[in-house]
């Protein structure tokens, strides 16, 4: 089991290891099945339906990307992107949610285009160091905003704290699976586990299944937001790819991972579901020594278990993954230590993207900030020469994206 499809020697992993990082992956992000379904339920999808949708889109995205990049990344739909589905096309563009699965389908077919060419390879390259550093730092404040908020107050929550500290301090093997099964009996104790969950089945998801449509809607609309979503999902998932494989060690995985990316948000539309983005919750396979396509295989295998252990699952409380959450972020931040703060024109779009990243809750936010901010800052230092002309173009869109909306 040391070899394998999944090459685990060459990665300098075990197969225990990778089970351990995908189980404690998947129990990472395992709470999207009832939020994806509740927010996708407010664009008219009913919800049990959704939540089957978004199981089936996750399952489907991490099989990709395990069989297809041999990555350590989870698949899943991506918060942010569903709240665009549903608030922006849906509720004020006016689209049906059939209609808003067609615009996640043809944003896919564009964003796998651009990554079988290569031109994803080309704005890995021409986006400066500072700005990717930025986004993995942002991406870490927000872990830890996702953490604080999933602990809240409670003695549960610190004692579990306190005691992932001591484990990962002691680099204990398996120490996430440890944290979360130590906090749910903690919790227990305190009395502060959730209450078990509605059952999610397969009853109503036919209705989803492959609805996506593209006719009826106006073309000026459908256009703006094939083009908004494109953005979000390239630039998006080029930062939270790079971000992973750089925690990894394995920056040569970025090509086939991105085009698994690709590949997933097609896959997601026809699903039924919003699009599938590269989990920022990754870090936590990662760190705790993923290595390969292995970790989202086992994540990908658990997620169909969810239709009937889903209600259980739910069990696992906040307070047990908030310390996972928190101390990825913790170690993810500790790159700003890269970057170089005697060039404003360097650090300031940097920073715009640290900053907005958590304070909105949006990394696409986040990131067209500080695309906007760095030729502009450029400019002002007469300094342009020192911008690809690409950047000067992607600046552009993000700016006329940001104006749309």
């Amino acid at each position: 089991m040391n070899g394998g499809i999944f090459k685990l020697r060459e990665n300098g992993t075990t197969f225990a290891k990778e089970l351990s990082a995908g189980v404690a992956g998947f129990l990472t992000v395992i709470y999207i099945i009832a939020v994806n379904g509740l927010i996708l339920s407010e664009a008219g999808m009913p919800f049990e339906a959704a939540a089957a949708a978004t199981i089936v889109s996750a399952a489907t995205g991490c099989l990709i990307m395990a069989l297809w990049a041999n990555a350590p990344i989870i698949i899943v739909p991506g918060m942010g992107i569903n709240a665009m589905f549903t608030y922006t096309f849906v509720n004020e563009m006016g689209m049906m949610w059939q209609q808003a699965l067609g615009v996640t389908v043809v944003s896919g077919l564009l964003f796998g285009v651009v990554t079988l060419t290569p031109i994803a390879g080309k704005l890995n390259d021409i986006v400066p160091a500072s700005l990717k550093e930025a986004i993995t730092i942002g991406l870490g404040l927000f872990l830890i905003v996702i953490g604080l908020e999933k602990a809240g107050l409670s003695w549960a929550a610190l004692v579990t704290f306190v005691l992932a500290i001591v484990l990962f301090w002691r680099k204990v093997p398996g120490t996430f699976i440890w944290i979360i099964l130590a906090g749910t009996g903690i919790a227990w104790l305190f009395g502060t586990l959730p209450e078990i969950s509605r059952h999610v089945g397969m009853s109503s998801y036919a209705s989803v299944f492959g609805a996506w449509t593209v006719k009826g809607v106006s073309p000026v609309v459908f256009i703006s937001a094939v083009f908004s979503l494109t953005m979000v999902l390239l630039f998006e998932n080029i930062g939270l790819v790079h971000g992973h494989l750089n925690l990894a060690e394995q920056p040569q995985k970025f090509k086939r991972a991105i085009q698994s990316n690709a590949f997933a948000v097609i896959a997601s539309g026809m699903a039924g579901s919003s699009a599938n983005v590269s989990a920022v919750e990754s870090a936590a396979p990662i760190a705790s020594g993923g290595r390969t396509g292995l970790v989202p295989l086992v994540a990908g295998l658990l997620f169909p278990l969810a239709f009937v252990a889903a209600p259980y699952l739910n069990m696992v409380p906040g307070s047990a993954v908030a310390p996972i959450l928190i101390i990825i972020g913790v170690l993810m931040t500790m790159n700003i230590r890269r970057l170089s703060f005697s060039d404003w024109t360097e650090s300031i779009p940097a920073l715009a993207i640290i900053a907005i990243i958590p304070l909105t809750s949006s990394i696409a936010d986040g990131i067209a900030a500080g695309f906007i901010l760095y030729p502009l800052l450029k400019i002002t230092r007469g300094r342009f020469r020192e911008v690809p002309v690409p950047m000067y173009v992607i600046a552009v869109l993000f700016l006329m994206n940001t104006m749309i909306h």
